[in-house]
């Protein structure tokens, strides 16, 4: 396969601040009374107003961010934290993550972050092998985590509480203290010392520690991945720079935090100066988009799949007229989508022939405004990371006018490193690259990257660094893809996942995994199966909140989801689905065999990690039964 490459900016590398931390001063400096967060008060305070029935949401100057910032970073300045010690931060997504995650960057130390539903060993050996100093924990839990593996963390001196419990435990050698009081510390140090904070992040180097953050781990022990604060810096500029982020918007931030994609866009947040809305309850994002109206707000493709899915399952449900228009009018969304973006490659305009132009404004009045207003109503983008969105429901929320941007990138880039721009996104591509990064189709068509986002290397792991790091700056993604004759890049699969039959044909499992999620609005997980074997199967999970009302309307009444799935009525329907994937599909990789699972995939019992992509091997081994029987009479070449 040939190679090709973007062209690299240097005047973007050389021109942005060393780390967000100079970002971040330059920020309050220059919009000291602008509004910066808006977040949900606190859990005392929703329960003292419970009876009222309306949340109250508090709200943060880049001012009074900058006096909680600061405090914390003196804080742990008074608790003897160095330039580069690591801080572990395990804690949900709120407004004192992101005040925390700053803090502690201003300290010129370097986070370590941990998500709050990674059991105590995995956190345990997170904060190990990290070598973390201090512990930023949300609860109770959290602590209680740190506190049962006490006996693998020599290193741990200290643990910060966000919410604690009653009374603080008293354990040998840890010492347990409150945010509030870490605050009041800071506090004290800044009175006896004022530019004790300003000479920290003026002591930042661009090649500096400034995060050790953890892989999702799909396959094994999670592997800690050094960034400097110069990657960070890169993306708040890359980010605005691009438009992905503008300083007018109003930004939703639900994601992860202690995933890369989520702590990217604080720094872009921090370079633009927007207003950010944090609230990391994903049962509050319905509730929270008409009260937030948002301008832009990022996902994981299965949050988009969950709404189409929702979408379609209460026009489903309504059924006659309703349920008909509902169709027509994805129908008329996504042709719209499809024809305006090949006039736009071709011509540079988004134009549509006169009659799709007038289905389009009717169906917008019937059915897309309303959806709008699901969303907020002010919605100009959605970005999606993380995994492949199936192109047909990119293109139906494109017809509606909620653009999903998909981008590309790894832990090991600091996250996004391409990204489509909203002007001229091109569904079925993640994009084009950032200023100043590189991208590269390897002769067996791996993804190859470079740029200022790209790791230093994995924490203590040196000959797994130098397997997918080459010297001259080069990242082995693990990723297949190629590159259009525009410069987007299309992701084919991930390299480890791709498999062979046992007739030799190689399948992308993700490829198949995508178009029947395409073609099934009740599909939930897939995961498909066939290495070594003389047929692909696959292992379904459905979306419960979907297919329970349609199992009540065919007849299966009063069961349970795993007694619903097992059902003739439900098998039958999910078969049609199956029959029409296949027909979209190569002989070699369409489904013969597929078993509906008892539940749905889950973060709980390991088989989804905390960004919802599903590791494969746990699967296997704990549905190995299953797939067993599958396979079972057949003649395995």
């Amino acid at each position: 396969m040939s190679t090709a490459q973007s062209v690299i900016d240097t005047d973007t590398i050389a021109g942005r601040p060393a780390s967000v931390a100079h970002m971040f001063l330059s920020r309050v400096e220059a919009t000291p009374g602008q509004l910066a967060y808006r977040y949900p008060a606190p859990v005392d305070e929703r329960a003292a107003n419970a009876t009222t029935g309306a949340e109250q949401w508090l709200s943060l100057t880049w001012s009074q961010a900058a006096d909680r910032v600061f405090a914390i970073a003196a804080g742990l300045v008074d608790l003897g934290v160095e330039p580069e010690e690591r801080i572990g931060l395990a804690a949900s997504t709120r407004i004192e993550w992101i005040l925390a995650d700053l803090g502690v960057m201003c300290a010129g130390a370097a986070v370590t972050t941990v998500y709050p539903s990674t059991n105590a060993d995995e956190t345990g050996f997170i904060l190990a092998d990290a070598g973390c100093r201090v512990l930023l924990a949300e609860d109770g839990k959290q602590l209680g985590k740190a506190v049962a593996e006490r006996g693998g963390l020599p290193e741990l001196a200290t643990v910060v509480v966000f919410d604690p419990p009653a009374e603080l435990p008293e354990v040998e050698g840890l010492t347990i203290i409150t945010l509030a009081e870490l605050e009041r510390r800071g506090a004290a140090l800044l009175e006896r010392e004022p530019e004790a904070v300003r000479r920290r992040v003026e002591a930042i180097g661009r090649d500096q520690l400034a995060t050790v953050v953890y892989t999702s781990g799909t396959t094994g022990r999670p592997k800690g991945v050094r960034l400097s604060h110069d990657a960070w810096s890169y993306q708040g500029v890359a980010q605005e720079e691009s438009g992905l982020l503008r300083p007018e918007d109003i930004h939703y931030m639900w994601l992860p935090l202690s995933h890369v994609f989520g702590k990217s866009l604080i720094a872009g947040q921090v370079r633009t100066g927007q207003v950010m809305a944090v609230d990391g309850r994903v049962d509050k994002i319905i509730t929270n988009l008409p009260l937030i109206k948002p301008t832009i707000m990022a996902s994981a493709p299965r949050v988009f799949e969950k709404v189409y899915n929702g979408i379609a399952g209460r026009a489903r449900a309504e059924g006659g007229a309703k349920y008909k228009i509902f169709m027509w009018a994805a129908k008329v969304a996504r042709q719209w989508a499809q024809v305006t973006q090949e006039n736009r490659i071709a011509t540079g305009r988004d134009t549509a022939p006169l009659g799709l132009k007038l289905q389009h404004a009717l169906a917008d009045k019937l059915v897309y405004a309303k959806i709008r207003q699901a969303f907020g109503g002010q919605m100009r983008g959605a970005v999606s990371g993380s995994a492949a969105l199936a192109p047909e429901i990119a293109y139906f929320f494109a017809g509606v006018g909620v653009p999903v941007l998909e981008g590309y990138g790894l832990t090991e880039t600091s996250a996004g490193i391409i990204v489509n721009r909203v002007e001229d996104f091109r569904v079925g591509t993640v994009g084009v690259p950032f200023k100043g990064s590189e991208v590269r189709i390897a002769e067996d068509g791996e993804i190859l990257l470079r740029g200022p986002g790209v790791m230093s290397g994995y924490h203590n792991q040196p000959e797994q660094t130098a397997e997918v790091l080459e010297s001259d700056g080069w990242f082995h993604s693990g990723d297949i893809g190629e590159l259009t004759q525009a410069g987007y890049l299309r992701i084919t699969d991930r390299k480890k996942d791709m498999f062979k039959t046992s007739g030799g044909k190689y399948v992308a499992p993700s490829e198949v995994e995508g178009k029947f999620k395409a073609v099934c609005p009740f599909v939930s997980n897939i995961l498909v199966i066939g290495n070594g074997r003389n047929f692909c199967s696959a292992l379904i999970t459905l979306d419960e909140p979907v297919i329970m009302p349609w199992a009540a309307e065919h007849g299966v009444t009063g069961k349970t989801y795993a007694e619903v799935v097992t059902s003739p009525q439900v098998r039958a329907l999910i078969e049609d689905y199956v029959t029409k994937l296949n027909g979209e599909l190569q002989r070699w990789q369409t489904i013969k065999k597929f078993t509906l699972l008892p539940r749905d995939l889950d973060i709980e019992h390991g088989e989804l990690t905390p960004s919802l992509k599903i590791k494969r091997p746990v699967v296997e081994r704990v549905y190995a039964a299953e797939v067993s029987e599958m396979y079972a009479g057949a003649n395995e070449a």
